[in-house]
């Protein structure tokens, strides 16, 4: 597959299967517009089923929201171009996910759900064509072996609560039951003499692991052959591109969010307590304590209060031109005197004003190459990795990395000790600092919950219930970070979030809104 600037050649012919299996690259030129929009389109939907799978939905609305999705993503203005953009966006995404094993792990496993749910939509026809395409030539137990094994599959039936029960005519596959480990395990199919029995709507089982199977080995193949040639070759065309899309923030600009004023100095501290995400809570919680922060932190903090400079974009932006507001709202005169206030009371007013006033301007566009800097989304936070002295990054992920397992890199116990409650604490000689009881002099790992136990405390501090708290921690050690911070959005603010939070901006605009309403619905 091709890049090109301004030229497509068409897709689509009578080699691809109704529902494309991937199995090679496609022969054509693809529009350096179209590879990264299209990439785009479909991550979109993957992140969407993994939202979904996350937060525990069943079935019924799962086939529901990939069918949303789908037709809000994936569909083209011609019928005829939307194979064209399957088979793109696939190929692209899996350049994209193929460089790392954890990568690897997320697109195989959303590739595979969405390949589930388009396959249970298709006919019984397609569905028999696909399974040939991957061997699969089974062929259904016939009347008189049906009759023999009947009482056994109903049970089978029953015990998973399905209410139709087979009888005769039903159509059953007999086929080796270490090729649907998922039935088996899930205790869903009858087995004897080593065949497991299934019905014609648990096919996509079979067919999904043979999916899976050859997904997971292009996967491995696509990483070498990234690693040995195309990442030189495309240095400066598509590596950046690729390297970007992983990490990619999909939802809303919340460089230019929408009805809110200005704030001041003096709002930030109410603010900060209301409707700052726990990221942004804990930054300027570290701010106050300690008058300073190491630069991840400036940039972090500064760019999530800050307002887009109106000099650079007002001929460009509507919103401007509107005269709504753009950022949380604190423009650069303020910014400059809510960090000096704080730093100074450290290393004084002369060395703010000669070490970092030039970098809170930078940011706003004032200095430099003039570039107006955007909020982080949550995913370049996540993607963070703090060390010695900082306070950015996500906290529910630090959290992870420093309690979720048996042994701790030596950047993680750096990154503990410069949060530790008592400081000056050697955390990797062992002493209890709070993380004492959970790492020894070699750092590894000892049980226990001292690490939980702060994070509850400062959920409990925004205001988590108990029961709430329980689910916010359980997508952390899942590794569901922004399902957590959504949590407890949910929690603190006694309202849904269905689209879930993805940006810290988000966090606070919709946090504004809430509270908003309430109080006009009081005064009225």
């Amino acid at each position: 597959m091709q890049t090109v600037r301004t030229q497509r050649k068409p897709l689509v012919n009578d080699v691809f299967s109704p529902l494309p299996l991937y199995r090679s690259a496609p022969a054509l030129e693809v529009r350096l517009e179209d590879f990264e929009l299209f990439a785009m389109d479909r991550l979109r939907v993957l992140k969407g089923i993994s939202d979904g799978l996350s937060r525990g939905k069943r079935a019924e609305e799962m086939v529901k929201l990939e069918k949303d999705l789908w037709t809000k993503n994936m569909r083209q203005p011609h019928p005829s171009e939307d194979l064209n953009k399957d088979i793109i966006s696939h190929f692209v995404l899996r350049l994209v996910y193929c460089r790392t094993e954890d990568l690897r792990k997320w697109f195989l496993s959303m590739e595979t759900a969405l390949f589930r749910y388009r396959f249970g939509q298709k006919t019984p026809e397609v569905q028999r064509a696909l399974m040939a395409e991957f061997g699969l030539s089974y062929k259904a137990v016939s009347n008189s072996e049906f009759e023999s094994v009947k009482d056994k599959l109903v049970q089978v039936e029953r015990s998973i609560g399905q209410k139709d029960v087979p009888t005769a005519g039903a159509i059953f596959y007999k086929v080796p039951f270490e090729e649907v480990p998922e039935l088996v395990a899930s205790r869903r199919v009858f087995i004897l003499k080593g065949h497991a029995y299934i019905a014609a709507n648990q096919v996509v089982s079979l067919v999904a692991t043979q999916f899976r199977s050859h997904l997971s080995k292009a996967l491995i193949l696509t990483n070498r052959k990234w690693t040995s040639t195309i990442r030189e070759q495309e240095n400066d065309r598509l590596s950046p591109i690729v390297e970007a899309l992983s990490t990619s923030y999909l939802g809303p600009d919340y460089s230019q969010p929408k009805g809110f004023s200005e704030i001041s100095v003096k709002d930030i501290e109410a603010l900060a307590k209301s409707s700052f995400p726990l990221c942004m809570r804990h930054l300027f919680d570290k701010l106050k304590e300690d008058h300073h922060l190491k630069h991840g932190g400036r940039m972090q903090l500064g760019l999530f209060l800050k307002v887009v400079s109106h000099g650079i974009f007002w001929h460009h932006c509507p919103m401007l031109q509107a005269g709504l507001i753009l950022g949380v709202g604190l423009k650069l005169d303020d910014a400059l005197s809510f960090w000096k206030t704080e730093f100074s009371q450290k290393v004084g007013a002369e060395r703010f004003d000669k070490e970092y006033a030039y970098g809170i301007r930078h940011n706003y566009g004032r200095e430099g190459k003039r570039t107006d800097y955007t909020p982080y989304s949550c995913q370049k936070i996540i993607s963070s990795t703090p060390s010695v002295g900082d306070h950015h990054g996500c906290p529910y992920r630090h959290f992870r990395l420093l309690f979720g397992s048996k042994s701790y890199p030596s950047g993680c116990i750096k990154w503990y000790q410069s949060h530790a409650p008592s400081s000056g604490t050697n955390v990797s000689e062992g002493a209890a600092c709070g993380l004492g009881p959970h790492i020894g002099s070699k750092g590894e790992g000892r049980g226990g919950d001292g690490g939980e136990e702060n994070l509850r405390a400062a959920l409990s501090k925004m205001g988590v219930n108990s029961r709430a708290m329980e689910d916010v921690m359980d997508k952390v050690q899942n590794r569901h970070y922004q399902l957590a911070c959504t949590l407890t959005f949910e929690a603190v603010h006694g309202a849904s979030c269905d689209s879930g939070i993805n940006h810290p901006n988000q966090y606070f605009s919709d946090s504004q809104k809430i509270l908003q309403a309430k109080n006009h619905s009081n005064a009225a």
